[in-house]
């Protein structure tokens, strides 16, 4: 009589064990939804736009929907407006947000009003801001009204440059003074404290300890700034002038698409507006790591 010998299965081990003998962590699985989404609603259909960008819809190569922008004198003048307004708002924005970051990172009496009166424009919305600014800003508005009291005149602060520039000031200033809560939140209370009691007064502490430690937070601020800057629309047609001074690229993607149904002329602009913002993020990104190396090298020093 033959005996069948046999041996035990060892019991599977679950999966997070089996991945970290891998070296792979279990926790990266929770990123698997967040890509499938990216993937799904934002890498698939930019793709695609990059694709029909190189397809004209008039023929003509290529290349053609690009030479035809860049060979526009006024289409292509879009790209200068676009910075020329961008750039500033995000500057702005940042400039405003910090020292109102900076005072609400600590609990006082009035905090949460001043942080529920910075928000309130996130509740509004981009368009109901344009749409609310001519009865602020109008020559019969309230500013107009006082500034006449006061004896300064009125100012033209509609349908030009400068009413797109304080509604795009108004729509990221709430994001900017959320993102550098955090940033100014997020700084060691101790590194003061000990600072002060070396005699730091506390304009040398603000300069020498909390700066440089907001600095990369400072910069990231401005990038998405900029990044909101850039996506303005309804602001440059509502307060401003879009057929000049405000003809920001959005403007002829819009009219590609929507006026003249060319989604590749469309695609093409969007493609030089994204190639636009990503040479800025990736000059801010440079600056941004050449602060935390510095901030490395003087900690060694």
């Amino acid at each position: 009589m033959t005996e069948l010998l046999t041996t035990a299965r060892p019991p599977r081990q679950p999966l997070r064990h089996r991945l970290a003998e891998r070296g792979i962590d279990y926790s990266l699985l929770l990123l698997v939804p967040a890509v499938a989404v990216i993937a799904g609603l934002f890498l698939y259909p930019f793709l695609y736009g990059i694709s029909i960008s190189f397809e004209p819809q008039a023929g003509g190569g290529a290349l053609a929907n690009y030479t035809s922008f860049f060979s526009d004198s006024y289409q292509f003048g879009s790209v200068l407006r676009t910075l020329r307004l961008a750039l500033p708002v995000a500057l702005v924005s940042v400039g405003l947000a910090a020292p109102l970051a900076y005072r609400c990172r600590r609990d006082f009496r009035g905090r949460r009003l001043v942080t529920l009166v910075v928000m309130l424009p996130i509740t509004f919305g981009s368009i109901l801001i344009a749409q609310g600014m001519p009865r602020v800003f109008s020559p019969y508005g309230w500013v107009n009204l006082l500034l006449k009291d006061i004896g300064l005149g009125a100012a033209d602060l509609l349908y030009n440059y400068w009413g797109t520039f304080i509604a795009a000031v108004l729509t990221s200033l709430p994001l900017s003074f959320l993102l550098l809560m955090g940033f100014f939140g997020g700084i060691d209370r101790s590194l003061e404290h000990a600072a002060a009691t070396l005699g730091a007064g506390r304009a040398a502490r603000f300069w020498r300890i909390i700066l440089p430690l907001a600095a990369p937070g400072l910069l990231t601020t401005f990038m998405l700034a900029c990044v909101e800057a850039f996506a303005i629309f309804p602001s440059a047609i509502l307060v401003g002038q879009p057929d000049n001074q405000t003809h920001v690229l959005t403007i002829p993607i819009y009219q590609a698409a929507s006026q003249n149904s060319d989604y590749t002329q469309a695609s093409a602009i969007a493609v030089v507006l994204t190639v636009i913002e990503l040479v800025i993020l990736g000059l801010a990104v440079a600056v941004r790591g050449r602060l935390f190396t510095g901030s490395a090298t003087g900690g060694k020093g």
